[in-house]
């Protein structure tokens, strides 16, 4: 008879837990033998469930378990124990509880950012929502008697600019901008989901407290964490939970708080219906318009060589349905096309002291052209089509 995937996960953390336990000790031999039982639980598990949207998670723990076998395994060289296997009970719990915070802190980005609104091109609509939403409201709270919203999702194709924008928001408040992937919320050590939510929000709400500046918590791929389960288990279930117990903690302190949650998906129909409640703004972050896309060849454009001939308003034009990224990439693979003409060609030479070095040509419409034959959109119509679609119906600005 199967094991029901709780037990499977259960069986796993244990595993996984007192493989931690083992190896902070020094006792290599029984957290190999640990480390690999838990390998063995995530594989069943996945083999029971092989259209598991966790399975991504579980190989990632399974690749970070068995890369720490092969380095215990290899004679004990560089491993010492992090903790000293004679020290007292509590001594060893202080000492696991440091390396979990260390592991935590790895994973999560804090900074004050130095991006600005003007390093911020196209994407109009969604700059002045986030005004709206935030920006005016913490300068003049006193405006707005009501309150104002403290939960906002960006959502939209890959490669538009929702990480920028955040940080540009962040960066206009004076403010400290903490940026974390979903994904990686959900721990490569299994059982820690929940423990992640819990310290990423706690760790928000010092700064915003301690510093007495805004704060704007970004949670990149924020589907990974709160998507849409057809087959939930415990961990997923508990850490999901938190987040709504942390979102309605941020919503209930009305005006005393300076913390803000700024979550980004591509895939905003992954995500369930008491999450998006909690996000009182929803913004679609668009592909960029044809104004935008001339801007943005303007400036990825600027430091490289053109040739005369070449019109920014025509590139705009023909690159219709190019990401922001896209576009950068067109940029940056025509340079590449032309220093590769240039060593290719038979009268290049080597540089020589005192002689001028070769310079390839300068980029005309014609290489911008062939490059567009190699390098199609990333985002189809089929996704545009299912945003519109989405923002229909739960689109909030």
């Amino acid at each position: 008879m199967n094991m029901a995937p709780q037990e499977l996960e259960k069986n796993a953390s244990q595993f996984a837990t007192a493989a931690i336990k083992y190896d902070s000790q020094g006792a290599r031999g029984m957290a190999v033998t640990h480390y690999q039982k838990a390998i063995d639980s995530l594989l069943k598990l996945m083999h029971l469930y092989p259209d598991s949207k966790l399975n991504k998670i579980y190989t990632e723990r399974m690749k970070s378990y068995k890369t720490r076998i092969e380095v215990l395994q290899a004679n004990g060289i560089g491993i010492e124990p992090t903790v000293d296997p004679t020290a007292s009970p509590q001594e060893q719990k202080a000492s696991l509880a440091k390396n979990t915070q260390n592991n935590f802190d790895d994973m999560v980005m804090r900074e004050k950012p130095e991006v600005k609104w003007r390093d911020v091109v196209g994407i109009d609509d969604a700059k002045n929502a986030l005004r709206e939403s935030i920006v005016y409201p913490t300068k003049r709270g006193d405006l707005f008697p009501l309150g104002w919203p403290r939960g906002i999702l960006l959502y939209g194709p890959p490669g538009c600019g929702k990480t920028i924008l955040a940080a540009a928001t962040a960066n206009e408040l004076d403010g400290y901008f903490i940026n974390v992937d979903g994904s990686s919320m959900m721990s490569k050590w299994l059982g820690e989901a929940e423990k992640n939510v819990s310290r990423l929000f706690k760790m928000a709400h010092s700064y915003a407290e301690r510093e007495g500046k805004p704060v704007i918590l970004f949670i990149d791929e924020l589907d990974s964490l709160l998507g849409e389960r057809t087959n939930e288990i415990g961990g997923e279930v508990r850490s999901r939970n938190q987040f709504l117990t942390e979102m309605d903690g941020i919503n209930s302190k009305g005006k005393d708080t300076k913390l803000y949650v700024i979550g980004a998906t591509n895939k905003p129909w992954s995500l369930d219906h008491p999450f998006l409640r909690r996000f009182q703004k929803r913004i679609y972050v668009s592909l960029p318009s044809v104004e935008a896309r001339e801007k943005l060849f303007f400036l990825y454009t600027n430091p490289l060589k053109l040739d005369s001939k070449v019109r920014l308003h025509t590139l705009a034009s023909i690159f219709d349905g190019y990401s922001a990224s896209d576009i950068k990439d067109i940029c940056q693979a025509v340079q590449l096309k032309v220093v590769n003409e240039m060593f290719q060609s038979s009268q290049y030479k080597e540089p020589i002291d005192g002689e001028a070095p070769s310079k390839p040509a300068d980029i005309g419409m014609k290489d911008f052209r062939e490059t567009m034959t190699r390098r199609k959109p990333s985002v189809s119509m089929d996704m545009i089509r299912a945003y519109y679609k989405w923002s229909e119906q739960f689109k909030a600005l």
